[in-house]
């Protein structure tokens, strides 16, 4: 059975995964986890606090999730196969966690000590993405992490705005199959 302050924090997070980050308030967190009035500040005092707990949860659950899913890989169509389920996963059965830490991120944009623990999970997603793209022979394997990321950030914003079904699937082949096979041009001599 979760405690009170998993309660809490599942609530806030579907709270502003649905409403958005207006919606995210001691109140209506209390209100939305069936818990008594006053529950949610006892954990968190302040928004600001419970904006940190929100985005420290999330973290914790798709660090989770991203560990489950990380096994090695020991081909491009084995890579393909993970990074579309997880991308399946966060804008599917997770799209509302998904949208509030996005909602989360702007609204902490301006706070740079809001957001260490996204960060860090970001920094050992990239680094697994790069270490398998390296093992699997890419010749850039930075440049490769980065745009394979940068492009399934963007998938996942249009599958959660625009376009919730939206393929996954060739998009990812696409720039794993380019990250594996084509080596990046050098820059032209500019004398």
């Amino acid at each position: 059975m979760a405690t009170t302050r998993e309660r809490a924090l599942e609530a806030a997070v579907r709270l502003v995964g649905e409403q958005g980050v207006r919606a995210l308030t001691h109140a209506r967190v209390d209100a939305a986890a069936g818990l008594p009035k006053g529950s949610t500040s006892n954990w968190f005092r302040t928004r600001d606090a419970l904006i940190a707990g929100v985005l420290v949860w999330i973290a914790e659950r798709e660090r989770a999730d991203l560990t489950a899913a990380m096994n090695p890989v020991e081909n491009g169509e084995e890579l393909i196969d993970v990074l579309t389920r997880l991308l399946e996963d966060v804008t599917g059965r997770h799209a509302a966690r998904t949208r509030a830490r996005y909602a989360l991120f702007l609204e902490t944009a301006a706070a740079p000590d809001a957001q260490p623990s996204m960060r860090d999970q970001r920094s050992q997603f990239e680094s697994w993405t790069r270490d398998r793209l390296a093992l699997l022979g890419a010749p850039e394997p930075d440049v490769a992490a980065r745009a394979l990321l940068a492009m399934s950030a963007g998938i996942i914003v249009n599958r959660l705005t625009v376009a919730p079904d939206a393929p996954i699937r060739p998009a990812i082949e696409l720039v794993v199959r380019a990250a594996l096979t084509v080596p990046r041009a050098e820059p032209a001599d500019a004398s």
